[in-house]
């Protein structure tokens, strides 16, 4: 049985609250009839409580809780009331943006969960997770709150609770600046800090008020730390020390210390600060002077959002997994003034993006690293540090399943190897899938593990396993057939550092007993996730703002790094014929997506539902076998994204924005829900109950709808769009190269590999590299690979196709592949010609079916279709359209 503490909190907060009271004054022990209580003010900054000893938890939220007045002692859930009287205006500036509260645990193995309400009852801040200690912040606080702590799973422990006011103070005048070849020294005060150029225009400024500059975090995060840049000088320009690079310098003002880094000119900023570091009882924020057309983007998954400005966004652990939520948040962020900023910490932050831009961690240290240039490269230079993203087997970008089979209280009595039934019916009902997680870690183990691996495989699945808390027997289980892991709300720990090491470890669980790629989940992470990991944006209610929040979201976190961010198909708690196949659709064309199958309900929550994407019957069944089987055939170019991320550090989800930093309507409403599957696909989901899609944006460029071949000149904005259910409003950029497995794929492992497609939009010159690999073996990164450029060039009559040959190898490469072309855009050409000749003309799709070669034009939807003979994969050839002439 699963339990899902931040689920139970959604319902009957006003029962668990109706008889909590406010009470103004000194703190009242624990044992005192009523919460106890303290006021927060001019003359009282600092609050702390002791709970009673708890023999046992509740396993439950906040709903679990009995109110105050059937629990007056607090016995069973604890209460704590505080009021805070501060002057209007105080959290304006203030780097903890509100009061701290906090409770640290009696056991380290315990686990306590942290809720606050207002005094209308509205939750406004929690930590529910299993950090230790459990802290949060109500953002700024006034008037009283109440304090509600919920034992979740204890074993006779209590908890020390605190609250306090925090109170700042900023940096003074410089007093001592010195230093050379790259690293600097700098004090105001008892304030120190340091500056290291870095290579490639990278900077790192740390600072601490108590002159402590050292590292907590460690090696968890940035393994290596880069070289210094060592070719520096200084000035001294009167107001400020200047410190050159190559192409940077950063400005150190003197009266009082503040800091601004400038192109080489001295005279272009990239940032300045407008106010000098201030810090407060347990944060430090730094303050920027905001451009007047400066956008931000990135703080990892923000719930809803992919563009921040204006905005403030909140990077730490909330476990709020609808909109507005930031579980898989990062505290990094990237500016279009031509920088982004690494905070190098484990602490929760801030990131206020209004004028002037503030942003601060809770903790009194600054350690920053700036990356300069564009979004892309800014991106890259991050993700080169905490590492780029994770290179995944093949069958990680086909659909998962994930169930409890055995002893499921929700489906009955059912055993490990049930699983493979419902692997059997996707193969039944000629759908994908990759990999299926046969447990659940909440009270769900496994049987038969071996032997549900065996048949997994000889469905082309592989075989997975879902943990709450521990990987005990990762050696055995991997040994039994386990590649794929998925992790839980269990493995945060203190600051995110367990949880990082967990995806690591998980993944190295995999590798050290395998050949295979680690392939791990999970719901909780930081910054460095991305290179072991996909994120899963949480336990969601099929609704159709469900949908539509989620869609700037994922490419949202594309501006992090993040190359694999997704949700379930459908969500995990309702089942919805229409919904679901809505979501279904455009989630086709994220890199990872999975059911979450065992926990959901019709939408009256009476009837329980199962997830597979046949089980509503028709139309239902053929759409989604549809976009299924479309994203099954689309595995070479999304696998060639994956190979490009290694890379570049940019996922194949992307905003308007990233591909078209020029134009404003990239930013604009439209955009917002609707996204980029790599360069080429323009994805606008439906996400409401119409059949028209209004509002869709398409940005500079030819593009072609890929159902229909109407072809549009953007920029523009089409309203009306006639859009079906069995319809993705879905649009090709002109000059795509789209390379697909042949029609009918259903697997990787079993794909004929004697045939290759490609589907190619002509517009001008355009060229793509494909790259392959054996998709399943780390081999890959010794260079067992190959690639393969193909270039189009459209002009005047003749449109060529010029395909080359396959360099490098790997194993189970082809020899000689014969390759389809479906050609968009013009008549029927005259003739089509390789370099054996012309190629005979056929009258049908079944005709070439037949045929060891030839072409047939499609006249309903304007497409050549050509066929050629097998080709050696490490010869070149040419393919010629001819229109007009004799």
């Amino acid at each position: 049985m699963r339990l899902l503490r931040p689920h139970l909190r959604r319902a009957a907060l006003a029962a668990a609250l109706t008889s909590i009271a406010a009470v103004a004054g000194p703190v009242v022990p624990a044992h005192a009839a009523g919460p106890p209580a303290a006021v927060l003010d001019g003359s009282h900054q600092d609050a702390t409580w002791q709970s009673p000893t708890y023999a046992k938890g509740t396993l439950g939220g906040a709903t679990s809780c009995p109110t105050a007045a059937q629990d007056p002692d607090g016995t069973v859930c604890g209460r704590f009331d505080v009021t805070v009287d501060v002057p209007a205006g105080y959290w304006d500036d203030n780097p903890e943006g509100g009061v701290p509260v906090s409770i640290q645990w009696q056991n380290p193995t315990d686990d306590f969960d942290l809720y606050v309400y207002d005094a209308n009852g509205k939750e406004v801040a929690e930590s529910a997770g299993t950090a230790d200690p459990e802290a949060t912040v109500i953002p700024k606080a006034s008037g009283t709150y109440h304090v509600l702590v919920v034992p979740y799973d204890v074993h006779g422990g209590s908890f020390t609770g605190r609250a306090y006011l925090p109170r700042t103070t900023d940096a003074g005048n410089l007093t001592s600046f010195s230093g050379g070849q790259g690293s600097y020294d700098i004090s105001a005060g008892t304030l120190k800090a340091k500056v290291d150029f870095l290579a490639d225009d990278q900077l790192r400024l740390r600072a601490a008020p108590d002159g402590d500059i050292s590292d907590p975090v460690g090696s968890a995060v940035i393994r290596q730390q880069p070289q210094l840049q060592t070719r520096t000088s200084t000035f001294d320009a009167g107001d400020y020390y200047g410190i050159r690079s190559g192409h940077l310098v950063l400005r150190v003002y003197k009266h009082p210390l503040r800091f601004g880094l400038y192109r080489a000119d001295d005279r272009t900023a990239i940032w300045q600060e407008d106010a000098p570091l201030r810090w407060s009882t347990g944060g430090l924020r730094q303050s920027l002077v905001r451009g007047a057309d400066e956008q931000f983007f990135g703080g990892g998954e923000q719930n809803g959002s992919f563009s921040h400005r204006d905005r403030t966004v909140h990077v730490a652990n909330s476990t709020n997994w609808n909109e507005g939520g930031y579980n898989n948040s990062q505290p990094f962020y990237v500016s279009t003034a031509g920088y982004g900023v690494f905070r190098n910490t484990f602490a929760p932050g801030i990131y206020d993006f209004g004028s002037p831009v503030r942003t601060g961690q809770q903790e009194r240290r600054l350690d920053a690293y700036y990356f300069t240039g564009d979004v892309k490269s800014v991106i890259g230079e991050y993700t080169a540090l905490v590492g780029k993203p994770f290179m995944p087997p093949v069958y990680g970008l086909e659909p998962g399943d994930s169930d409890c089979y055995l002893h499921n209280a929700n489906r009955g009595e059912r055993h490990t190897t049930d699983a493979l039934k419902v692997a059997d019916g996707y193969v039944r009902n000629q759908m994908p899938l990759g990999w299926m997680l046969v447990n659940d870690g909440y009270g769900c183990g496994y049987e038969n593990l071996p032997q549900t691996g065996e048949g997994l495989r000889k469905d082309h699945a592989q075989l997975g396993l879902w943990t709450q808390n521990g990987l005990p027997n990762q050696a055995e289980e991997v040994k039994a057939g386990v590649r794929v892991r998925k992790l839980d709300v269990a493995w945060v720990g203190n600051g995110y550092g367990f949880a990082l090491d967990a995806c690591d470890r998980a993944k190295a669980g995999i590798e050290d007993n395998s050949d295979a790629r680690g392939f791990v989940w999970l719901p909780v992470s930081w910054a460095g996730a991305q290179r072991c990991g996909v994120l899963w944006s949480g336990d969601q209610s099929l609704s159709w703002d469900y949908i539509r929040w989620q869609i700037p979201t994922y490419a949202g976190a594309t501006m992090s790094g993040i190359a694999y961010n997704t949700g379930d198909v459908g969500s995990i708690f309702r089942r919805d014929p229409e919904m679901y196949t809505r979501d279904l659709q455009w989630k086709a064309f994220l890199p990872t997506i999975m059911t979450m199958d065992g926990w959901a309900r019709d939408m009256s929550g009476k009837q329980q539902r199962d997830q597979q994407p046949w089980l509503d019957g028709e139309p239902y069944t053929s759409i989604n076998r549809k976009y299924l089987q479309l994203k099954e055939r689309l595995l070479p170019y999304m696998y060639t994204l994956s190979a490009e991320a290694t890379r570049t550090g940019i996922g194949a989800v992307r905003p308007l924005a990233l591909e078209y930093p020029d134009d404003p309507a990239a930013l604009g409403p439209n955009a917002k829900y609707e996204f980029l599957a790599g360069p080429d696909f323009l994805v606008a989901p439906v996400y409401s109950a119409t059949s028209v899609r209004d509002g869709i944006y398409l940005p500079e460029g030819t593009w072609t709808d890929y159902w229909t071949g109407r072809t549009y000149q953007g920029p523009t904005t089409i309203n009306g769009y006639s859009a079906p259910l069995d319809t993705l409003p879905l649009f090709v950029k002109g000059g795509a190269i789209v390379p697909m497995w042949p029609r009918g794929t259903l697997s990787w492992e079993n794909r004929d590999r004697g045939e290759l497609d490609y589907d190619l939009y002509p517009q001008g010159d355009s060229t793509y590299t494909l790259y392959e690999d054996d998709g399943v073996t780390r081999r890959y990164a010794a260079g067992s690979s190959a690639t393969q450029q193909v270039d189009v060039h459209a002009h005047g009559p003749v449109t060529t196709v010029e395909v080359g040959a396959s360099e490098g190898s790997y194993s189970g490469k082809p020899d000689a592949r014969s390759y389809r072309f479906t050609v968009h855009g013009r008549s029927a050409p005259r003739m089509v010609v390789t370099q054996g000749g012309p190629l005979p003309r056929l009258d049908s799709a079944a005709a070439l079916d037949s045929a060891a070669s030839g072409w047939y034009y499609d006249g309903a939807t304007g497409v050549t279709h050509v066929k050629t003979a097998p080709v050696p994969t490490d010869e070149d050839f040419s393919l010629h359209l001819v229109h007009g002439g004799h």
